[in-house]
């Protein structure tokens, strides 16, 4: 579950609630691809956007939907209160793991994000993936307070952000957390246009977004690098450079992994979360002949 390629799908929205039909689609590209968890809920899930009782209900489809693929689930939300009752929620409905970022509104200290998973992991039954995603929550760890917080129980993954795309770099960066976290807590990279570095420098996971999507081509990446043939595993991520680039244009991936399921019909359209909204005009067509040329359905 900690190890290979973790996808994490979109939560489609269809006038203004989650669309079943469309996200059990979507799961079901998963399961086929034979992915090696399934997280939902995470920002490319809109967990953010989302009321207790529509993460609970895509908990449960997650789950049911899945087969053996292990779900994990998000269960960051501003307050420790709802963080411990999403909690409960996603191991009610069955989920292998939880995800969980410092998510706040006000700027947390380390000792205060430190006390998030002290409490959270205390009721536990299930194992959890810390989620450092600075873009979102404006929190950075340290190393250091990476290290505290796994020695917590339940601790069993930390999803970093991107690493530099320097080998040597990158290779360092990784050393650096895992000088510092206990042999069973895997180092899992996110920002998938550094994934294919961050695997090839010693990361066990990919925690992708267009995972989620094109579930092929992330698998075919992660395989390549774990089973150590770097060049094959930057090469397969170089042919996807146009994507990285119009995820970084436009701030992040949701955006465009959000149009392009709707331009597939994966989704329909509108399918985020107001007053989020999707590529429109000129670089929506940019993105589906970018779709085409990449041969991505």
């Amino acid at each position: 579950m900690f190890s290979g390629l973790a996808a994490f799908p979109l939560t489609p929205l269809k006038n203004d609630e989650v669309d079943e039909h469309a996200f059990i689609g979507l799961l079901k590209r998963l399961v086929e691809a034979k992915v090696n968890a399934i997280g939902v809920l995470g920002s490319t899930g809109n967990y953010a956007y989302l009321s207790r009782e529509e993460r609970k209900r895509v908990a449960e489809i997650a789950v049911q939907h899945a087969n053996t693929t292990p779900v994990i689930v998000g269960i960051s939300a501003l307050n420790l209160r709802d963080v411990l009752v999403n909690a409960q929620d996603a191991q009610a409905a069955g989920a292998s793991a939880v995800l969980l970022a410092p998510m706040s509104y006000q700027p947390l200290t380390e000792n205060e994000v430190f006390k998030l998973y002290e409490a959270v992991t205390a009721t536990l039954s299930v194992p959890l993936c810390v989620y450092d995603n600075p873009g979102t929550t404006h929190f950075t760890f340290s190393d250091e307070l990476h290290g505290r917080i796994a020695q917590l129980p339940h601790i069993r993954s930390i999803k970093i952000p991107g690493v530099p795309k320097d080998p040597q770099a990158a290779v360092e960066r990784v050393n650096r957390l895992r000088a510092l976290i206990p042999d069973h807590v895997s180092i899992g990279v996110s920002g998938d246009a550094c994934a294919a570095h961050g695997l090839n420098a010693g990361c066990e996971v990919w925690y992708s977004v267009i995972g989620g999507l094109y579930p092929e081509i992330a698998q075919s990446i992660t395989t390549a690098a774990l089973n150590r043939y770097p060049q094959e595993a930057l090469r397969l991520s170089q042919q996807l450079t146009p994507m990285w680039e119009l995820f970084a244009r436009h701030g992040s991936s949701l955006r465009v992994v959000a149009t392009a399921a709707e331009i597939q019909g994966l989704a329909d359209s509108p399918c985020l979360p107001r007053p989020l909204s999707a590529l429109a005009g000129k670089e929506r067509e940019a993105l589906a002949a970018l779709l085409d040329n990449l041969g991505l359905t």
